[in-house]
């Protein structure tokens, strides 16, 4: 199978064990593969390889909406069980307004609390959206950082 391409009629299942297994079309085993997105934050459903347990591309996929339901449920379900990106949907209180401070926030995921080393650490992405890393290389995303209501906008602001 031609890495470079999407495979026709890609064959998706899950082997026993539960593992994501791509079956090639024609003559060939089975290979076990992981879902990696090329681009996760600026394009996430664009450019997805399959990779296999040998660290290479067994499949490229171009666009994920274009593949059939089957296949891309199975892919979409895989990563969200490797991927954790927890959204900031409020910012409660800071304890410094210099660097490093102690944030302390809620998220889609609950509640929690990051340290940020500077400002540095927070990243405007090209579609508006900020990526907030904290002192453990944990990434927060803030979608629309205008629709955070005004105590969160206001203590966001003296940050950037």
């Amino acid at each position: 199978m031609n890495p470079a391409e999407t495979p026709p009629g890609l064959d998706l299942h899950r082997d026993p064990f539960g593992r994501l297994v791509l079956q090639p079309a024609g003559e060939g085993e089975a290979c076990p593969v992981v879902p990696v997105r090329a681009f996760p934050l600026t394009a996430p459903d664009e450019g997805l390889s399959l990779v296999g347990p040998d660290g290479h591309e067994a499949a490229w996929i171009e666009r994920l909406a274009a593949l059939p339901e089957g296949p891309r449920a199975l892919i979409e379900a895989e990563l969200r069980e490797r991927e954790f990106r927890p959204e900031l949907t409020r910012l409660l209180a800071v304890s410094s307004f210099s660097t490093p401070s102690t944030w302390t926030v809620e998220t889609d995921r609950g509640p929690s609390s990051l340290v940020l080393k500077g400002e540095e650490d927070i990243r405007r992405l090209p579609d508006g959206s900020l990526l907030i890393t904290d002192s453990h290389g944990l990434c927060f995303r803030i979608p629309q950082p205008r629709r955070l209501d005004r105590g969160s906008r206001r203590l966001l602001d003296r940050f950037l």
